[in-house]
């Protein structure tokens, strides 16, 4: 049975609206943390001009697979295994980079392996986008993701919202221009940075 997330369902066409208007030219999409895999078909059916890679983890890989061979989209590949602490990745280069509610599932220096990873594979020009919800100056920006982040650290404390200023920093220790951000439903963002 193909895995199903609601929480996707709500965000892909908001999410997908502000991916129209940076990532405009043909290339290449390198999607870290496909999840369900229902992003990777919106988009990839959406944005026909990217050729869009998922990526998941071991346990992800056969549930992404069965959202991407039913949608069977020439432009969308099967997913490949991609944990962001291997120094080697499945893709060499990538004009886009997209990932979804990772950052708070994972530990800080998983992040810092993930930005260390965009910043090696992304081209120049290339662009990263980063949903999820994010603090703010060091604050959270809602109770509801006061309280996300308190059941998150409860889970495991490696986890946590991520502060969008330390975010920037990380981009800039790796060569990744800030250059925008899009204020999202649900109290989420989407950050964006350019190589």
């Amino acid at each position: 049975m193909k895995p199903h997330s609601e929480a996707c369902e709500r965000n892909r066409e908001p999410i997908l609206n502000v991916l129209r208007q940076w990532f405009t030219k043909p290339g290449i999409a390198l999607e870290i943390g496909a999840g369900t895999g229902q992003h990777a078909v919106h988009f990839a059916t959406h944005l026909p001009h990217l050729e869009w890679q998922p990526t998941d983890c071991e346990a992800n890989l056969a549930g992404v697979g069965l959202w991407v061979s039913e949608a069977a989209l020439p432009n969308l590949r099967a997913p490949v295994k991609l944990d962001v602490r291997d120094s080697e990745w499945p893709l060499q280069t990538a004009d886009y980079v997209f990932s979804a509610n990772t950052a708070h599932i994972m530990s800080w220096p998983e992040v810092e392996l993930m930005f260390a990873g965009v910043a090696r594979v992304l081209r120049t020009r290339g662009l990263f986008a980063l949903y999820g919800p994010f603090n703010r100056d060091g604050r959270f920006t809602s109770e509801s993701n006061q309280a996300f982040d308190a059941s998150l650290r409860e889970r495991d404390p490696n986890m946590g919202l991520r502060d969008d200023k330390a975010l920037q920093a990380l981009g800039r220790q790796h060569g990744l221009a800030f250059t925008a951000e899009h204020a999202m439903p649900a109290n989420n963002r989407l950050l964006i940075w350019s190589r």
